[in-house]
């Protein structure tokens, strides 16, 4: 399974694709778009096509973005919004899957604390990928890790995997949904 992750912002957007074979994780490739302090849809013009050849390029099975977190100045917290946008449009135009996670949970997934910073994230990904050196801004690493957070969720079963309309996953979904069969039944008889 190959992941993009993105780390979203108007002015740098992070991205990093992390694929996972047999179990092992696999550092594919990373970027930051820098959209410059432009008009903002200039800005997210640039956003738009800057991941619109990363996905072409790197051809990810599943996007995973960071979600919204509060802000203290609403304005920033709406423009950080657009950005968003941008990355969800693009991967639901590109028929992809798109889960988000929260910056809290992002940290955990990599084992870094709440409290620790942008540094902490940022060696754990260096330590989980093997990268040796250092990557061109922090939105890289934070990119790497939501693609990081999305494969753990997923080895451990929080998110469903591969196309939605597989014979096995209807299959799995069938045998669930007989499981639960009888607890419907137990609470229309009350």
């Amino acid at each position: 399974m190959r992941v993009l992750g993105i780390d979203p912002g108007s002015r740098y957007l992070g991205y990093g694709v992390v694929e996972e074979r047999q179990g092992r994780l696999i550092h594919v490739g990373h970027g930051v778009v820098r959209a410059g302090s432009g008009p903002l849809a200039e800005r997210l013009k640039a956003i738009f096509v800057e991941l619109t050849l990363a996905v072409e390029a790197f051809k990810p099975d599943a996007v995973a973005v960071e979600g919204v977190f509060s802000h203290k100045n609403a304005r920033s917290a709406l423009i950080l919004g657009h950005a968003r946008g941008v990355a969800l449009l693009l991967a639901a135009q590109a028929g992809l899957e798109v889960h988000e996670y929260a910056p809290a949970r992002v940290k955990r997934a990599v084992g870094a604390g709440g409290n620790d910073g942008k540094d902490a994230v940022a060696r754990m990904v260096c330590a989980a990928l093997k990268i040796e050196g250092q990557l061109e801004r922090a939105d890289a690493y934070d990119a790497l890790a939501v693609a990081l957070c999305h494969l753990s969720h997923a080895r451990i079963g929080l998110v469903p995997v591969g196309p939605k309309k597989t014979p096995h996953r209807k299959a799995a979904l069938a045998a669930f949904a007989s499981r639960l069969q009888p607890a419907y039944r137990r609470e229309a008889g009350r």
